[in-house]
C-alpha cells in the first residue's frame, strides 16, 4: 500500500529534516555570535569589583587603571582601558530613546576594537575636561537622526546638552548585548555630569578596567601581576575585592549554554521522530495482520522463525532508512535556502554539519528498528496452522 506506507514515512522524513534544519540554525546562530565576540580580542582580561550588585560601591579606581600600566610589576599588559556605565534618557529633537551611556578613555576604542565611521573618537583632553561630548553606536544614531549625519548636532543625556562628535561602525549584536545601541563619553564626564554616586577620597571609580595583554601565552602571568598590583593599592592581607576573568572564560561558558540550548531544541524536534517510528510500528501490524496467510505459507514450505523476523525487521528498517535520507536531503536543503535570508526582521545564518546528518540518520534507522521488532516478533511467533487457516 504505497500511500499508507508514504504516510508512515512521512513521519521519519519530517523528523530528521526538523532535527538537522534546526541544529543548521542554532549551529550557525552560536558560530556568528561567538565570532562577534572574538572580534572584540581574546587578549582581553576583564577586572572587575568583587560583588556586582546595585548597591555594592565599586574599589576600582583610575588610578588603579593607570598602576597596571607599570612596566616593573606588570609587564604582560599592554594597554588599558577602564570604563564607567549608566543608563540615560536621549532627546534629540522630537526622536528620544533609553539607552546605555559608557564612560571611557581614548584607549578604549583600541583594546575593544571600537573603530569609527566619520567624525573622532573621545580624546585625553575631553576626559581631562570632563567634556560633554559623545560618540554613538550605528543603531542610536539612526534611532535620533535618522540618515542624517549627526557630527557636530547637539542632543541631551538625562537634560545635559551634548555635542555628538562621532559615530561607531556597526558591531551588531552579541550574546552581552546590541553593541550599536549605546553611547560613548569621556569617563570623567559620567562621574561627575550623569553619575551620582561620589567616593570620600574624590578618586574617579569604574565598574570594569579592560586590560589587553601582549599575547595569550602570558594569560595566567597577566592575571597574577594584575592581581598584585590592585592587593598592593588596595593594601589587601585577606580576600581579594576585585575578580579577573578573561574573554576566552566567556566565550568558553557562552558557547556551553548555546550548546546546551541547540541541543535542547533538536530534542524538541526530535519528538517528531518518535512519532514516526510510532507510524511505523502501527504500519507493520497492519502489514502482518493482511499477510497472515503468506507468512503461514512461508513457514509450511520450511521458512524458520527467524526468517519471519528478518523480513519485517528489515522491512522496517529500510522504511526507517529511506524516510532518513530523504528528511535528511529535505533538512539539509532548508538549511541552506535559509541561509543568509531574513525574515521578520531577522537574518538567519546556518552551519550544516556532517556529523548530525549522519547521526539523525542512523537514529532513524534505530527508531525503525526498534519500533520493527514487535510487529516482527508477533509475525514470527505465528503457528503456520493458525496462519493457513486465517480468513
Amino acid at each position: 500500500n504505497k500511500l499508507r506506507t508514504g504516510l508512515a514515512l512521512l513521519g521519519i522524513v519530517i523528523g530528521v529534516a526538523a532535527v538537522i534544519s534546526t541544529m543548521a540554525i542554532g549551529r550557525g546562530t552560536q558560530e556568528v555570535i561567538t565570532s562577534r565576540i572574538q572580534s572584540l580580542g581574546t587578549n582581553l582580561l576583564f577586572v572587575r569589583p568583587e560583588g556586582t550588585g546595585q548597591n555594592t560601591p565599586s574599589t576600582l579606581t583610575l588610578e588603579d587603571a593607570s598602576a597596571l600600566l607599570d612596566p616593573v610589576f606588570s609587564p604582560s599588559v599592554a594597554a588599558v582601558a577602564p570604563e564607567l556605565n549608566t543608563f540615560a534618557r536621549l532627546v534629540a529633537g522630537r526622536d528620544n530613546t533609553f539607552s546605555q551611556v559608557i564612560g571611557v578613555t581614548p584607549e578604549y576604542q583600541f583594546v575593544r576594537d571600537y573603530p569609527v565611521s566619520s567624525g573622532q573618537f573621545i580624546s585625553a583632553i575631553h576626559v581631562q575636561n570632563a567634556s560633554e561630548v559623545a560618540v554613538l553606536g550605528a543603531q542610536i544614531a539612526e534611532t535620533l537622526y535618522g540618515f542624517r549625519n549627526p557630527v557636530g548636532q547637539n542632543f541631551r543625556v538625562n537634560g545635559r546638552q551634548f555635542i555628538v562628535i562621532g559615530v561607531l561602525e556597526s558591531k551588531g549584536g552579541t550574546a552581552l548585548g546590541n553593541l550599536d545601541n549605546q553611547v560613548l563619553v569621556p569617563i570623567t564626564t559620567v562621574y561627575y555630569r550623569l553619575d551620582s554616586e561620589r567616593m570620600s577620597t574624590g578618586d574617579v571609580t569604574v565598574q570594569t578596567i579592560n586590560a589587553q595583554i601582549r599575547s595569550l601565552d602570558e594569560m595566567d602571568s597577566s592575571i597574577q601581576e594584575i592581581a598584585t598590583v590592585l592587593r598592593l593599592r588596595h593594601r589587601l592581607s585577606g580576600d581579594d575585592d576585585f575578580t579577573i576573568t578573561s574573554q576566552q572564560e566567556t566565550i568558553e561558558t557562552l558557547e556551553e549554554t548555546q550548546e546546551t540550548f541547540v541541543i535542547f531544541l533538536a530534542a524538541i524536534a526530535s519528538i517528531s521522530l518518535l512519532v514516526g517510528g510510532i507510524g511505523i510500528m502501527n504500519i507493520m501490524m497492519v502489514s502482518v495482520t493482511e499477510r497472515t496467510r503468506e507468512i503461514g505459507v512461508r513457514k509450511a514450505m520450511g521458512a524458520k522463525h527467524r526468517d519471519i523476523l528478518y523480513q519485517f525487521v528489515s522491512e522496517a528498517t529500510l522504511l526507517s532508512i529511506g524516510g532518513g535520507i530523504v528528511g535528511a536531503v529535505l533538512g539539509v536543503t532548508v538549511a541552506m535556502v535559509l541561509d543568509g535570508r531574513s525574515l521578520g526582521g531577522q537574518t538567519f545564518q546556518t552551519a550544516v554539519s556532517g556529523d548530525i546528518t549522519l547521526l539523525a540518520v542512523t537514529v532513524a534507522a534505530i527508531i525503525g528498528l526498534f519500533f520493527g521488532i514487535y510487529p516482527a516478533a508477533r509475525a514470527a511467533a505465528l503457528h503456520p496452522i493458525d496462519a493457513l487457516r486465517y480468513e
